[in-house]
């Protein structure tokens, strides 16, 4: 898929060519393309910014150069969707960026100064916001949303089932992980992980999983697809059991 970045620091795509950006690009299955709103003025000075109408602090992103940008995207992307980066916008979750995965191309727009034209909005397929706070640009929220998606794109990781068993995959967060050494500064590693048990591991991954969203995102329950067995998991640690402390 192609994430088309529209924004006045276009070098800041560079940043992005790394990691599993810079592999998935190297697979051909994902590009950058940045694209300068400054192309598309007349004026010597490629002004983008001017005054707000009404008076007020700062300046605000003139509309012709944002929206001529998407424009000329939109002549080599039939299937185009495009967003404005906003903290007015709905908050991107993974279901969104499931979504986004699944199409051929995606505009990015960055707002800078005080924000973009009112009118800018209405030539685009929508918004998304990061959550309730303000930046100085949507550049580093691109960032966040081309990572994310990318890491959904078949064959992207080296494994599949890394992605079915990250936070958020299933509503649930992830279980609590491991490596050498087995003591470290007197904590040791749950016996269950060393047991061989695959079975058994299964099952305390799970109950983790559940334990853990219980107890730092329990509006996630409220929308997760829970089992029989996933539901006894929760009574559990409603009642304050867990089987493998024993172990």
């Amino acid at each position: 898929m192609r994430f088309y970045v529209v924004t006045i620091f276009p070098q800041v795509v560079r940043v992005l060519d790394f990691s599993i950006l810079k592999l998935a690009g190297e697979k051909g299955l994902l590009e950058i393309i940045p694209v300068d709103p400054r192309d598309f003025t007349k004026d010597k000075h490629r002004t983008v910014d001017d005054e707000p109408y009404g008076g007020g602090a700062g300046m605000v992103m003139k509309p012709e150069p944002l929206v001529q940008a998407v424009e000329s995207i939109k002549k080599e992307e039939a299937r185009l969707e495009s967003f404005l980066l906003s903290p007015q916008g709905p908050t991107f979750h993974q279901d969104l960026a499931e979504r986004l995965a699944r199409l051929p191309a995606v505009a990015l727009v960055c707002g800078r100064y005080e924000g973009v034209d009112e009118r800018v909005r209405d030539h685009l397929t929508g918004e998304i916001s990061l959550g309730d706070f303000i930046l100085a640009g949507g550049e580093l929220a691109a960032m966040v949303i081309i990572e994310t998606v990318a890491r959904l794109l078949p064959g992207a990781l080296g494994s599949p089932r890394s992605l079915e068993e990250e936070s958020f995959s299933r509503q649930l967060l992830e279980y609590p992980q491991y490596t050498r050494p087995s003591q470290f500064r007197g904590v040791g590693v749950p016996p269950v992980l060393l047991s061989g048990n695959h079975m058994e591991i299964a099952k305390w991954r799970r109950f983790q999983q559940v334990k853990k969203t219980w107890e730092k995102r329990p509006d996630l329950l409220a929308k997760a697809p829970l089992t029989d067995e996933d539901k006894g998991f929760l009574e559990m640690v409603l009642q304050g059991e867990d089987p493998w402390t024993q172990s």
